[in-house]
């Protein structure tokens, strides 16, 4: 396969926005073992720079060893390796289970054993992955840290600004609302302006072993997408049986084998019938261990309070938009009450929107622009 135009020395280095001569620097590069960072790296290393690869390693390493598509343990440690020893560049792992666990795995349990529904790849991004590699690379005299996220960063008038990504089935710029300005000014993002079809083409042109590698699925620290399973080992007490209550009459139609089995909007699993309609998780008072059940319309939220805001670049007064979900379309949003800095703000919806669960992110957008988010606190429903 002929080289891409991006694998020569000079596209590769605008790729990272350096401050001075390639040759004069030094890149940080997070390495998962996955193709998406192992083709930050190549870029890297055509760039001209110097490259140092850090792979963290986050969760027990027997658990996944031979789960190709998983994220920094087993054979993708091992992955990243071989990419580095194929690039010729430094590559170093770090010991952080410790760290992923109390920060990460602890808290994902926790938050379903309360009955709500957690967003650990955010909790990643907040701890383990940024603010140590942020240490580190800073320690190595790095120019900056890249990472194979698939969002842009772009200077706009107020300095660096965090966009979506040129690939909407890609985009990953909701699971990094919580960068900092002075992150954003360290971090770069290579492939943001790039589809993964050219980055698989990118991968081959440079030789990479894992060029074919399938993108990581569900969550790294649950091997076989059973996240119950994991939360009943660490939190047995979310196991506990409980009545599963309808949120409208009061009814109890039956019974469940654990709040930890549940989470707002689920539909399947309920194994309840003779209803003259489908019901869905709408709330779970995870004290009284009761599952709350209802209708669709009792989905339907008009607001939501979030916590623990971040804040990236000016805030307009009007043209926000908002997703409660990674995968969900933005829709029309209005802030109330200060944002940012950690404080409580209320978003409302323009439109009912459904499926919003404690526990999940809002991230806000003006267009292609994120401008920060929160953790959903609590929602207020538009009908009883």
């Amino acid at each position: 396969m002929p080289e891409s135009r991006l694998l020569e020395p000079a596209a590769a280095a605008d790729l990272f926005d350096l401050p001075r001569p390639a040759n004069e620097c030094r890149i940080v590069v997070a390495m998962s073992g996955g193709v998406d960072s192992s083709v930050v790296a190549a870029l890297a290393a055509k760039s001209g720079a110097e490259v140092i690869g850090i792979t963290l390693q986050l969760y027990d390493y027997g658990a996944a060893t031979g789960r190709k598509g998983a994220c920094c343990a087993g054979d993708d440690i091992a992955d990243a390796r071989a990419v580095a020893d194929r690039l010729g560049i430094a590559h170093y792992v770090y010991d952080h289970e410790s760290a992923f666990r109390e920060d990460v795995v602890e808290a994902f349990a926790d938050e379903y054993l309360a009955g709500r529904t957690p967003v650990p790849c955010i909790r990643c991004n907040m701890g383990p992955k940024f603010t140590d590699l942020f240490a580190m690379a800073r320690e190595l005299g790095a120019d900056c840290l890249a990472t194979g996220h698939y969002v842009r960063r772009v200077m706009g008038p107020a300095g660096s600004e965090l966009h979506r990504a040129v690939d909407p089935a890609r985009d990953q710029s909701y699971f990094l609302y919580a960068t900092t300005q002075d992150q954003l000014a360290y971090l770069r993002f290579p492939l943001g302006g790039l589809p993964k079809a050219e980055v698989r083409e990118l991968a081959e042109a440079a030789g990479l072993r894992n060029a074919a590698k399938p993108d990581s699925q569900d969550i790294c620290f649950v091997p076989d997408g059973d996240y119950a399973k994991i939360v009943k080992k660490m939190r047995p007490e979310g196991a506990a049986p409980g009545e599963i209550v309808h949120a409208a009459t009061g009814e109890v139609l039956g019974k469940h084998q654990g709040v930890i089995h549940y989470t707002v909007g689920q539909r399947r699993g309920l194994d309840i019938g003779g209803q003259p309609e489908p019901l869905y998780v709408v709330g779970i008072d995870a004290e009284a261990a009761r599952v709350l059940v209802g209708p669709k319309r009792m989905l339907a939220v008009s607001s939501a309070t979030i916590i623990e805001t971040n804040r990236i670049g000016p805030v307009p007064d009007a043209g926000l938009t908002a997703k409660v979900r990674s995968m969900a379309k933005p829709v029309p949003v209005t802030l109330e009450g200060s944002f940012g800095d950690g404080v409580s703000t209320t978003i409302r919806f323009a439109q009912p929107e459904f499926g919003v669960a404690p526990g999940q992110a809002a991230v806000i957008y003006v267009g292609e622009r994120v401008i920060g988010g929160g953790w959903i606190d609590e929602t207020e429903r538009l009908t009883a």
